[in-house]
C-alpha cells in the first residue's frame, strides 16, 4: 500500500520541516532512525490531513498502519518494516507509536475544542508523544528527559496552532479553545472575516504566553548531563521559540503572513545550541 515515496529521506526532504532541520546534529545511525520515525509521522499525518480522501478511507488506511506496527501485513504500508525496526533497536513500543496515531485520528472527528484541557490531550498526542519517541532515538541518561520532551512538545504544538490559525480555519478546524475565544469576545465570524483587531491580538497573546510557559518549563527540566544528546530537540525548540517571538513582535498577522524562520537564521540558531552553556 505505498501511499507515498518509500524513501524516508525523500519524505523528510520534501517536508522542509523544522524537525527535519534538527537532524543534522545526529550521527549517521541515529539520523537514519530519526528520519524513519519522522517519515512515519508525516505519512500518518498526511493521511489524516488529506482533502481528497473520505473519512472512511482515512480510517481504513490508519487501521492498516496500526496493524502494521504489530507485525507484517499485506498489503504492507511503505516504510512499515523500517518503523517496526525502531522498536527492536530502542525502548520504543508499538503503543508509543500508536499514541501519535491517536492524535492524528482526533482530526477525523474533532473540528474544535471547548477548553484548553481538551486541546492539551491533542497537543500531547501529536507533539509530546513524538518527543517521547524522539528522545529514545537521541539517547539520554536522566529520565527527567521524558518530562522535558512532554513540555517541549506542548510548546511546539501551541506555537504551530498559532501560526496556522488561518490555514486551519480554511480547512474547517479551529484549535483555539472556545472558552478562550469567549474570554476575548472573539467569534467564528471574526475568524471567517480575518479580523485581527485588538480582541484577536489579546487572544493570540494569551495563547502565546501559554506556549512561552511551556518553553520555560522545558528549559528548566533539561538535565545538564543530557544537553549534548538533546541537541536536536534543543535546535527544534530554539527555532519554534524564534517563530513564536516573530509572531508576537508582528502582532500575529497570521491572516496576511505565512510565518517562517529562514535557513540562515535556522543555521545561526543551530550553531548557538552547539556552543557551551554560559
Amino acid at each position: 500500500m505505498p501511499d507515498h515515496p518509500s524513501s524516508a529521506e525523500a519524505i523528510t526532504r520534501a517536508s522542509q520541516s523544522n524537525l527535519a532541520f534538527a537532524f543534522i546534529s545526529l550521527g549517521k545511525e541515529r539520523r537514519r532512525d530519526i528520519t524513519i520515525f519522522y517519515a512515519y509521522c508525516r505519512l500518518i499525518d498526511d493521511i489524516a490531513d488529506s482533502t481528497e480522501m473520505p473519512s472512511a478511507e482515512k480510517a481504513r488506511r490508519l487501521k492498516i498502519w496500526r496493524d502494521a506496527l504489530q507485525g507484517p501485513v499485506a498489503p504492507e504500508p511503505s516504510l512499515a518494516a523500517e518503523v517496526r525496526g525502531l522498536t527492536a533497536r530502542y525502548a520504543i513500543t508499538p503503543a508509543m507509536l500508536e499514541e501519535i496515531m491517536d492524535g492524528v485520528e482526533m482530526d477525523l472527528t474533532i473540528a474544535r475544542y471547548e477548553t484548553f484541557a481538551d486541546l492539551r490531550l491533542y497537543c500531547y498526542r501529536v507533539a509530546s508523544a513524538v518527543g517521547l519517541v524522539s528522545i529514545e532515538i537521541f539517547g539520554y541518561q536522566n529520565p527527567v528527559c521524558r518530562e522535558y520532551a512532554i513540555e517541549l512538545g506542548l510548546a511546539l504544538q501551541v506555537t504551530n496552532i498559532l501560526r496556522d490559525v488561518a490555514k486551519d480555519f480554511a480547512n474547517g478546524r479551529v484549535y483555539l479553545p472556545a472558552e478562550d475565544m469567549a474570554r476575548f469576545d472573539y467569534r467564528d465570524e471574526d475568524l471567517a472575516a480575518h479580523r485581527d483587531d485588538e480582541r484577536f491580538v489579546r487572544l493570540m497573546q494569551f495563547e502565546a504566553e501559554r506556549a512561552q510557559a511551556y518553553f520555560r518549563k522545558a528549559d528548566a527540566l533539561l538535565p545538564r548531563e543530557d544537553r549534548r544528546s538533546m541537541i536536536g530537540a534543543r535546535i527544534m525548540g530554539s527555532i519554534y521559540h524564534a517563530l513564536l517571538h516573530k509572531m508576537e513582535r508582528d502582532r500575529f498577522r497570521v491572516f496576511q503572513r505565512d510565518y517562517r524562520i529562514g535557513k540562515p537564521a535556522k543555521l545561526w540558531l543551530a550553531f548557538r545550541q552547539l556552543l557551551p552553556p554560559r
